[in-house]
């Protein structure tokens, strides 16, 4: 495997191994009840692997609010196998457990971050962590780019191994080290900030970068165009950027204003309008190096997905989806639109990491694979 990280399948014996497993089960909940269990659908299979192998999976996640549980989803995956429940990991109960643990078993913990220890990585919480188990495993790609206790501390203390969508996200988002040509990388929705650097590495490594939704703004501010009220970052960057080849930015848009919603020029854009969206020069601009393209990354949108402009988003879903392209996409919008269309298996990979995604294609690592090492 890459970086040299050892596989959970390498392991020739697990029976009555307690694994420290580290997921990312960080789902949107309503009233108690899971809205998408896209993650936890990724991670059954390495839950499969360990209990088939006679392992006992002592499985740790986060959910962002420290005050939220993840009750709900100790009752989703019950519907699946057996699920033990826990609300203090350190707890006597929890020891009495570890004592008559049976081959196989699946234990869940509360959210680790209701402990302030998770997000400080402090040592002596991970040592305390890692003297639970016998190994650990990471299947939690989409939290990897945290300094966290659970992802960077506890495998300092325990044998350590990648999980199974750790190693599938790993060699998929590495396939623009080699690419496919041409090979296409679409970028969209916003924080210009943070993701202009991944725009100045990706113009030297595709073939073409077309880059969309609140990010191509601050492009078009910097040719000198109005923007209206449309959303930019304002920061300095080297114009000379704009001069690239292969830099693509939609020809038109659609804006909100006064009159309502229509299509403009993105070069005519009036000083009441605000850009929402990319109009359908731009999809039809889309359509052409799609067509063209051996490899394609994506991830953001093309509007503002959860305003409700996401036709253009759903099209160039659609569009990448039927194409004989290797594709490459993630992001909470860009899932949410394949979720919507119900053509999930179109893409050769969607990674279930929006931030670590972006981050691991920016950096060719995160601290979680660092861990690994």
């Amino acid at each position: 495997m890459k970086f040299g990280l050892k596989s959970i399948k390498e392991v020739e014996n697990l029976q009555g191994k307690k694994v420290i497993l580290r997921l990312d089960l960080n789902v949107p909940e309503e009233n108690g009840q899971i809205k998408d269990d896209f993650r936890i659908l990724k991670l059954l299979p390495v839950l499969d692997f360990l209990r088939e192998n006679g392992a006992i999976s002592l499985v740790i996640s986060h959910l962002d609010a420290v005050g939220e549980s993840l009750e709900p989803v100790a009752q989703y995956l019950n519907q699946k196998f057996p699920t033990t429940f826990f609300k203090d990991i350190f707890s006597e109960e929890v020891q009495q457990k570890m004592k008559s643990a049976e081959n196989g078993e699946v234990i869940l913990f509360e959210n680790i971050r209701q402990y302030p220890e998770e997000e400080k990585n402090n040592e002596d919480f991970s040592k305390k962590i890692a003297a639970l188990g016998d190994l650990y495993v990471n299947d939690a790609f989409p939290a990897s780019h945290r300094k966290h206790a659970s992802i960077i501390g506890v495998p300092k203390f325990l044998p350590h191994y990648a999980g199974i969508q750790f190693e599938k996200e790993i060699e998929h988002l590495s396939l623009h080290d080699n690419p496919e040509r041409p090979f296409l990388f679409i970028l969209g929705g916003a924080k210009f900030e943070t993701k202009l650097p991944l725009i100045q590495k990706f113009l030297s490594k595709a073939d073409k970068c077309f880059v969309a939704g609140a990010l191509a703004n601050d492009f078009f501010k910097a040719k000198g165009w109005e923007v209206g009220r449309s959303v930019i970052s304002d920061i300095p960057f080297d114009r000379s950027i704009l001069k690239n080849e292969k830099l693509i930015l939609p020809t038109d848009v659609v804006v909100e204003n006064g009159q309502g919603v229509e299509a403009k020029d993105a070069s005519l854009i009036a000083v009441g309008d605000k850009i929402v969206d990319a109009g359908p020069k731009s999809l039809q601009q889309l359509r052409g190096l799609i067509k063209e393209a051996k490899l394609i990354i994506w991830n953001g949108p093309l509007g503002f997905y959860e305003n409700g402009f996401n036709q253009p988003t759903l099209d160039l879903a659609k569009m990448i989806g039927g194409s004989v392209a290797t594709s490459v996409i993630g992001g909470g919008d860009t899932i949410a639109a394949i979720e919507t269309l119900g053509i999930q298996d179109k893409f050769t990979f969607v990674s279930t990491g929006g931030g670590a995604m972006l981050d691991f294609l920016l950096d060719e690592t995160l601290p979680g694979i660092e861990a690994l090492k």
